[in-house]
């Protein structure tokens, strides 16, 4: 069934993810072609592109269980992030409230700017370009604070997103509803119900019964409608034959199974893991194994990990090297980030660095998993901690503005703390979150932290003991 687009366009889209994959995919475009909206023929050609299979000189190995993962993994010594004495109560605390700040903060600035001159580039000109433009435009450049309303780039064919406008610097009283922060809810419940007794079928019942169809998109999507379909027969309890099923509701009619979806859905759970890296990469791998594969997955453990450890961490080239140890060094994913801390560390300025990622990494839609995170490793190390210049550096990057926004804000607040995130950023937010979630619609975003410190304290003891895991 498709869903987010129609079945001719899933199935040009499932030509470029199989080319991703390494696949030979030379003739499909003409063959797609013929089909035109003949459904039995456009499944007739989907099918021969789900039995390909790499081709024999594909320089990676990619797979998607765990004890695969971690068998290829760089390393060793990566059960806890080891900097440093225990935090205290009061600064565990602090360090909650200020990843929950700094994931909002983030998500606010880049939320206006996730249109797509901003993302995919007009006029001849980058993303990032645009987002300049568009700062410029309104007297507001360098970034110093969130989007502006009006700007004279308007002119030039330059828009911001029209239903964004509340996270604008003009409107911005609170945190505006978005996919990119209700899913640090979900991963929040998830947490306080099951503890770590959970996996990616519990992960299609808790969105089943707190999302809508309108709240989901792409890869989200696809694994919603097949585990609709999946569960529509068996009156919602988990067959004997999930792992089989599993894989066809993450993958069916799902070119969208390694962008970017997994990967901003990392928050809740890895505050729950907080210090822990590799169990954050875990339950990252439960969650973006229901709905992603690969790459996919790889960039919700990435994510999942750094900002673990950005919890005892305060050195942003440790904290991707974090993430780095728990994907495995032989994916696209590890070669992209280890190109932009590359670029990261010798590029002289933000415009530089954010023009030499966005061509290294142009080649990727704008929302796939691996040009995005690419951005987020370097906007982090070209940050140096501070949060200002990491979150304005990930959202001037463009592509997926807000999703990146998040997460560098999410890691920066974790390792700085509440305390020290500029007022600036935070006071307009007004301790307030909309999530269009039953009983997250509004709440104070210092609950959500002491909820999320409260999980962290129980998953510490669960993990703790041998029968917990």
């Amino acid at each position: 069934m498709a869903g987010w687009e129609k079945l001719s366009g899933l199935v040009r889209r499932e030509i470029i993810q199989r080319g991703e994959e390494g696949c030979a995919v030379d003739g499909f475009e003409s063959r797609l072609a013929q089909c035109g909206e003949d459904e039995e023929k456009l499944m007739s050609l989907y099918g021969e592109l789900s039995a390909l299979a790499p081709k024999p000189d594909f320089p990676f190995n990619e797979p998607s269980d765990l004890a695969a993962i971690r068998a290829l993994r760089p390393g060793e010594g990566r059960s806890q992030a080891d900097s440093g004495p225990e935090p205290s109560e009061a600064a565990w605390r602090d360090k909650f409230l200020g990843a929950w700040l700094g994931r909002l903060s983030g998500c606010a600035l880049g939320k206006p700017l996730e249109s797509w001159p901003m993302m995919g580039g007009s006029n001849g000109n980058p993303g990032w370009r645009n987002v300049q433009l568009w700062f410029e435009g309104a007297d507001a450049w360098p970034i110093r604070g969130y989007t502006p309303e009006r700007s004279r780039a308007e002119s030039e064919h330059i828009h911001i997103v029209e239903w964004c406008l509340k996270s604008t610097r003009e409107q911005i009283r609170f945190m505006q509803s978005d996919d990119d922060v209700r899913y640090t809810v979900l991963g929040l419940l998830m947490l306080e119900e099951k503890g770590l007794d959970w996996d990616a079928w519990d992960i299609g019942k808790l969105w089943h019964s707190r999302l809508t169809y309108q709240q989901v998109c792409t890869a989200e999507t696809q694994a919603y409608l097949n585990f609709g379909q999946v569960t529509s027969h068996i009156n919602r309890d988990r067959p004997a034959d999930w792992a089989a099923k599993q894989e066809w509701v993450r993958t069916h009619l799902n070119p969208y199974r390694e962008w970017i979806g997994a990967q901003i859905r990392a928050d809740g759970f890895a505050y729950g893991a907080a210090g822990n890296p590799e169990l954050a990469a875990e339950l990252a791998w439960r969650d973006a194994s229901f709905s992603h594969v690969k790459n996919g997955i790889y960039g919700e453990m990435f994510a999942a990990a750094m900002i673990a450890a950005a919890f005892t961490e305060t050195d942003p080239e440790r904290i991707v090297e974090a993430g780095l140890r728990e994907i495995p060094s032989t994916s696209r994913l590890a070669r992209d980030i280890a190109q932009a801390v590359d670029i990261a560390k010798d590029a002289k300025d933000q415009i530089e660095l954010v023009d030499r990622i966005w061509e290294a990494f142009k080649h990727y839609d704008p929302v796939h998993t691996n040009n995005n995170a690419a951005l987020v490793a370097a906007a982090l190390i070209h940050s140096q901690g501070d949060f200002e210049k990491g979150i304005t550096t990930a959202v001037l990057g463009g592509w997926d503005t807000d999703c990146n926004g998040a997460t560098v804000g999410s890691i920066l607040g974790a390792s700085l703390g509440a305390t020290a995130l500029p007022a600036s950023w935070i006071e307009p937010l007004n301790d307030t979150f909309y999530a269009d979630l039953t009983g997250f619609d509004p709440i104070s975003i210092s609950a959500c932290a002491e909820r999320s410190y409260q999980v962290f304290l129980r998953i510490r003891e669960q993990a703790a003991t041998p029968a917990g895991r």
